[in-house]
């Protein structure tokens, strides 16, 4: 379509206007559209925009210059035709053709972004290219040394073939009963003729296992999908040394082997193959018979596994332990030599396991760990002793080196999954390793006034999947009733401990809820244990009384800094029931025929919940004697002291005696009868409501008597020094009821410190 003469004259006129008013000599349609310029980039002012003048302030001169797109300069007829439009709606050749003027809108671009934020993507960009640096040169570090250790290895000679086992380690020195680890008496080492003597020091050096991942290992599979099985997986970047240490492994192995014989490398293993055993049990090595470590073997598995329910019986066999652990074989062995001693001084047996069980353990402090028995071995020996805190904190290292937290959740995650036997069965043990092991720490923690260490809640989550799982043990239940308790006291600890001073009216609810909280989880635990257990179950009294005993220690947290003189109706109300709840812990370790018979088999913490219990309710007879039935009160802690000494636990006896005789001397009631032999004690149970009261004039006065212990020792006018009492015992602090701030430590006499007689020491053995 052609237009007239006159409307192309007119174009023309209206063009050149167009033309003078731009600021740029280019036509609009000769120059093709520009792109964007950088903010604060130099560069010609585009058609069709009207150039601003300089900005003194900066504040515009970063913006970006959009240039519209060639289609917004003319309409779409226009466009269309490839003739020339005004730019403007309506152009003049929509209006003479009757047409609509359409201008399409420029499509909006994304602004540059600003210099800020080029600048801080060059400083990431610096800073990565950085730690690639870093990481490239600790990288050939790393490479060095495998180098060194590469050379070192294939210069060494082969060892010769030997017939013996290549993992024996030199036989420790021969047991003495008594003395193999006793420094010579003072008088031995004064300056004399003889040249200084000194004891032997104690073996076992650490077998040579090479440092590798044994036990449960932490999945293998591809953390994300740019991850495949052939690279370095992301957990081995949070574990940097223990990747090193398998790289030090693989080269050695490496090394060791020709290079026509080595074979296709494999996909990475999941866990290192378990190494024989490298120390004989003692019936191997012909100290002990077989017939009696059956017999002590039986001993253990009559009532101790209740206490520390870390075995199955019909899984642990005498045959089993025997070939699977000699390291756990024998801390069985010295544990039930032990109880086979009962009053007696400890036989030769068990002195010869203990050695071969310590001497064990310790080479454990500086070796790899390879197999989870040797953790139950070291729980053994910690809940047995009166000095468990830092056996029981190894044995924790020992599970977390061999990855045992990851039990649980590893067989919980069964879906899917085929195992083997052999592996359910792993994993089934090592999760009752680790809940038993959680459970002891907390225990220990919590009853010595330290800080708890082992917060993850996240390893014991699925901890009731031992009560269905077909390879479950009859004790599983108890442990599980342990877990749940351990989360209801740390929550009071936690509570309570931070309080000082007098309890606040909020703490004094939170113990009402408390008390509340624990009957509950005592309700549904015993209908866990009346499934498959009668009324006089062990397993069911104990229950019993680990809930009295947890309401004590509640009570005792909350009254910690409150003034006797002037307690409130409150406060008080609250000793009485903690007074209640001592005399039913008392009455549940004494009437019941089931749990006098266990006692002797009972661990460390079940001496210390009766003898606590014990000592509240003489503290409570001091403070509030006329509110007390005295003659009772001392009738049960009289018969608890007795049952403590008939089960060869003297150590603790011997803490209730001397409150026992504290309390006489105050309030003028004479002592106790006469006993010539401290290990057999008589019946005296009537005497034991018939209290005799002195005269004022005939009430002893200074250090407490043997004789008023009881006890007739050879030594006669033997006296125990106020020094080595407890503070928390002594007399300036018989008002205090709340726990003793190192806890269970700071109720005992510590051994020959005493004062008493050279013959103490052997009459009151402790448990090691």
């Amino acid at each position: 379509m052609s237009a007239s003469p006159t409307a192309s004259t007119h174009d023309q006129q209206s063009h050149k206007r167009r033309r003078s008013s731009n600021t740029t000599p280019d036509s609009i349609y000769s120059t093709p559209p520009q792109k964007p310029m950088l903010a604060g980039s130099a560069g010609p002012a585009q058609p069709g925009q009207q150039s601003e003048p300089p900005n003194p302030s900066g504040e515009n001169s970063h913006q970006p210059v959009q240039v519209p797109k060639r289609g917004a300069r003319a309409c779409t007829a226009c466009r269309k035709g490839k003739n020339r439009c005004e730019g403007e709606a309506p152009c003049r050749r929509c209006q003479l053709s009757g047409q609509p003027c359409i201008f399409e809108k420029p499509e909006k671009k994304n602004p540059a972004p600003p210099v800020a934020n080029i600048n801080a993507t060059l400083e990431r960009v610096n800073h990565l290219e950085g730690q690639y640096l870093v990481m490239q040169s600790q990288m050939i570090g790393v490479q060095s040394t495998l180098d060194r250790i590469l050379a070192a290895v294939q210069s060494q000679p082969a060892p010769p073939v030997q017939q013996h086992n290549p993992y024996s380690m030199p036989p420790p020195p021969p047991p003495h009963p008594s003395s193999s680890n006793h420094y010579p008496p003072e008088n031995a080492r004064q300056n004399g003729s003889g040249p200084r003597s000194f004891p032997p020091l104690p073996g076992f050096a650490p077998p040579p296992h090479k440092y590798a991942t044994y036990g449960i290992v932490p999945s293998t599979a591809p953390s994300s999908d740019d991850e495949s099985e052939d690279t370095l997986p992301r957990s081995t970047l949070n574990a940097p040394i223990e990747a090193l240490q398998g790289l030090a492994n693989a080269a050695a192995e490496a090394a060791a082997i020709p290079l026509r014989d080595m074979p296709r490398v494999k996909k990475r293993k999941r866990v290192e193959p378990t190494p024989r055993n490298a120390f004989p049990h003692v019936v191997e090595k012909g100290l002990v018979s077989d017939q009696e470590a059956r017999e002590l073997y039986h001993i253990f598995f009559s009532g101790c596994h209740y206490f520390i329910p870390l075995f199955d019986p019909a899984y642990d066999t005498y045959e089993n332990l025997k070939e699977r652990t000699p390291f756990c074989f024998d801390a069985i062995l010295a544990v039930a030599g032990k109880i086979k001693s009962g009053n007696g001084a400890p036989s030769t047996t068990f002195y010869k396991c203990l050695e071969e069980a310590q001497g064990i353990a310790r080479s454990t402090l500086f070796g790899p760990v390879v197999r989870k028995e040797a953790v139950q071995a070291m729980l053994l020996l910690a809940a047995w002793s009166t000095s468990g805190w830092l056996p029981s904190g190894h044995a924790m290292r020992m599970a977390l080196d061999l990855g045992l937290h990851r039990a649980l959740e590893k067989l919980a995650d069964g879906a899917g999954k085929h195992r083997s036997e052999e592996e359910e069965r792993d994993l089934v043990v090592s999760s009752r390793i680790w809940l038993c092991l959680y459970w002891f720490d907390h225990q220990m923690s919590m009853g010595t006034g330290r800080p708890v260490i082992l917060r993850d809640e996240n390893s014991i989550r699925h901890y009731r999947i031992l009560l269905t799982h077909p390879m479950s043990s009859p004790t599983d239940v108890r442990l599980i009733s342990l877990i749940e308790l351990v989360s209801q006291r740390i929550q009071i600890y936690d509570t309570l401990s931070p309080v000082e001073g007098a309890p606040t009216h909020s703490a004094l609810a939170f113990v009402r809820r408390a008390n509340l909280a624990l009957d509950k989880w005592w309700a549904d635990c015993d209908e866990l244990h009346r499934q498959a257990m009668d009324e006089e179950h062990l397993l069911r009294k104990i229950l019993q009384g680990e809930l009295y005993y947890t309401k004590l220690w509640l009570i005792c947290l909350a009254l910690r800094g409150t003034s006797w003189d002037k307690m409130p109706f409150d406060q008080r109300e609250l000793a009485f029931q903690a007074k209640e709840a001592a005399s039913n812990c008392l009455a549940m370790f004494l009437n019941s025929h089931t749990y006098r018979a266990a006692l002797r088999y009972s661990v460390h913490d079940s001496l210390v919940t009766a003898t606590f219990s014990g000592l509240f309710l003489l503290k409570m007879a001091n403070l509030f004697p006329g509110d007390l039935d005295l003659g009772t009160l001392i009738a049960q802690v009289e018969q608890m002291s007795q049952l403590l000494s008939e089960v060869a636990a003297e150590r603790y006896a011997l803490t209730l005696r001397l409150m026992l005789a504290n309390l006489r001397r105050k309030l003028g009631i004479a002592p106790m009868p006469m006993q010539h032999d401290p290990h057999v004690m008589t019946d005296r149970g009537q005497h034991l409501m018939a209290q005799h009261f002195l005269d004022p004039g005939a009430i002893p006065s200074g250090p407490i008597t043997q004789e008023e212990l009881g006890f007739h020792w050879p030594t006669p006018g033997g006296q125990i020094s106020p020094s080595t009492i407890p503070i928390w015992l002594q007399e300036g602090n018989l008002h205090d009821l709340s726990m003793p701030i190192n806890g269970s430590d700071g109720i005992f006499l510590q051994g020959p410190t005493t004062g008493w007689a050279t013959e103490f020491p052997t009459l009151m053995p402790e448990a090691w």
